[in-house]
């Protein structure tokens, strides 16, 4: 049977592929920037500004009351000198290492535990997630104090088994280890990460090591670690950052002051303190930037790290 003209046409047009997209108008690419434009001007106004105007203070002695006057490097040059800075870089260090890994290595285990079917499954795991809800709030912040101070909760307990600590937030050698634990008991929000990416591992995969012998152990080394390696490098990469920038826990605990002995004095804190109680803007701002740069660094060495470990679906070199 002969085709008919509409066959032909519609033939030819399969054939030549889909027409070309035209370029939009003028007018649908007002409409795209008008659409940006709050997220622009809050950038603009909220995140660039601020941060060019820190930088710019940085190289300055300003106190808030009088004008800026430039100074140079003097006020990064000085950081190195400061006994305080010093600290305060050797306790966040030591919080982000310490807490980091912990919190990982709690919220994976939890979220082993949860990814198996059962009764109450729902009510499990919104246990588990409610203290990330809370967040690092004041509230939080006062009631770990209240319960971890002289003669508390937690200190008649320990006392009650043999162990006299007289308080974990007048302690030196307690109050980092405090904030710390502060932040692992906040592990639900990389849990629910970690049980999304559980839920991605096929399970043919278990099926055949267990057939093959495998036990849990080499189950969990061979299959599930290298299966959901990008969504630890993903949490990793996110606690991380967020324990560089911790402050309202320990301004809370020590109420400002760093803690005994600056066991607690958090680069954050070190720095409100500089900028809004000694009025040294210039100083402050100066430690702002070497934060970011710090930060900046670590991020980039993560991602230099994860080529030897994080294992992506189609990546044929790994």
């Amino acid at each position: 049977m002969a085709a008919t003209p509409a066959r032909q046409r519609a033939a030819a047009s399969g054939a030549a592929g889909p027409p070309p997209r035209r370029p939009p108008s003028r007018l649908e690419t007002g409409a795209g920037y008008l659409f940006l434009s709050p997220w622009m001007l809050g950038f603009l106004g909220l995140t660039l500004g601020p941060m060019l105007a820190s930088l710019y203070l940085s190289f300055t002695d300003y106190n808030l009351f009088t004008p800026p006057e430039w100074v140079g490097l003097a006020n990064y040059t000085d950081l190195f000198g400061d006994e305080q800075w010093l600290r305060s870089v050797r306790v966040t260090l030591t919080y982000v290492l310490v807490s980091v890994p912990l919190k990982l290595l709690v919220a994976l285990a939890v979220a082993l535990l949860l990814a198996a079917p059962r009764r109450g499954q729902g009510l499990y795991r919104s246990a588990f997630y409610a203290p990330s809800l809370l967040g690092a709030s004041v509230t939080v912040a006062l009631v770990w104090r209240a319960l971890f101070s002289d003669d508390a909760v937690v200190d008649r307990l320990l006392a009650s088994v043999g162990v006299h600590t007289g308080g974990w937030v007048g302690d030196p050698d307690y109050a980092l280890a405090l904030l710390i634990l502060l932040a692992v008991w906040q592990f639900g929000a990389p849990m629910v990460i970690f049980l999304a990416g559980l839920k991605q591992v096929p399970a043919e995969l278990y099926e055949a090591a267990e057939m093959d012998g495998a036990g849990r152990t080499r189950r969990f080394l061979a299959i599930t670690l290298p299966m959901i390696s990008p969504v630890l490098f993903f949490n990793l990469l996110l606690e991380t950052v967020n324990a560089f920038q911790v402050f309202t826990s320990s301004f809370v605990v020590s109420q400002g002051t760093g803690g005994p002995a600056g066991a607690t004095l958090f680069y954050t804190l070190y720095l409100y303190q500089q900028g809004f109680t000694q009025m040294r803007m210039g100083y402050a701002s100066a430690m702002a930037w070497m934060l970011i740069l710090g930060a900046g660094l670590v991020v980039v060495l993560l991602f230099r790290l994860s080529r030897a470990w994080v294992h992506y679906a189609g990546d044929d070199d790994r």
